[in-house]
Formats: C-alpha cells, structure tokens, sequence
C-alpha cells in the first residue's frame, strides 16, 4: 500500500492553491505547511507538493501520474471542474472507463506544472 505521494511544483503557493480546489471534492484538506513543503490529506499528509525552484512545466504524457479514489461520480465531476477553473487543463473528462480488473468511473487533468492527476471511483460492489 502506498503511503504518500510527492509532486515537484514550480510555485509553492499556486500549486497549494491548485491542489487544495482540486483535492477538496476527493475530502482532502490542507494539513501541513511548511517553507518549501505543503501536505494534503485526509487524516495525515497523503499528497505532497514540493518546490523545486526552475523547474521547466512538463510536456504532455510526461510527468508523474497520481490517480485519487473519489467517493461517487459526483466527487470526480467536481474535481475535474475545480481544475479547470483553477488553472489545469482537461487530459480527460469526467466518464466511464476500462481498467485492467474492471470498470471505473474516472477524470484526468493535468496541473498548471504538468503532471496528471487522476480521480477515480468504482461500481458499488467494487
């Protein structure tokens, strides 16, 4: 099982505000801040945003992939709609999908620094 994930960003303090749109439909909060640092989560930091002063934004298709369990269709149709408002692009509106061991119901945007970022929920029963 996976603890945390750490996402590189360019602006500390664009990137928290992204984030804390975006991760707020999935039950996320902002539970951490520190200088260079800022931690999301439900319960303890789950999701971490990094400053990494020049860092160039990543080209499509080539920066890290995070996908978040939502709890219902709706979470994800607002996730993806909180990043459009707040400065990610669509890289894959809010519908059903295939995976490997079934079907799922999910979004992906991309934040203003590049990476992906999924939501994600399955059938009841899943």
């Amino acid at each position: 099982m996976i603890d945390h994930v750490s996402v590189a960003v360019r602006d500390l303090t664009a990137a928290a505000a992204f984030y804390e749109a975006v991760l707020g439909p999935l039950g996320y909060t902002r539970l951490v801040e520190r200088e260079r640092t800022v931690g999301f989560g439900k319960k303890y930091p789950e999701v971490w945003l990094n400053l990494r002063e020049g860092l160039e934004p990543i080209g499509p298709g080539t920066g890290v992939h995070v996908a978040l369990r939502a709890r219902d269709e709706a979470a994800v149709r607002a996730f993806h709609a909180a990043a459009l408002q707040h400065g990610g692009t669509d890289a894959g509106e809010p519908g059903p999908r295939q995976a490997a061991l079934g079907p799922y119901f999910g979004a992906f945007v991309q934040d203003p620094d590049g990476n992906k970022i999924e939501a994600v929920t399955f059938p009841a029963g899943e």
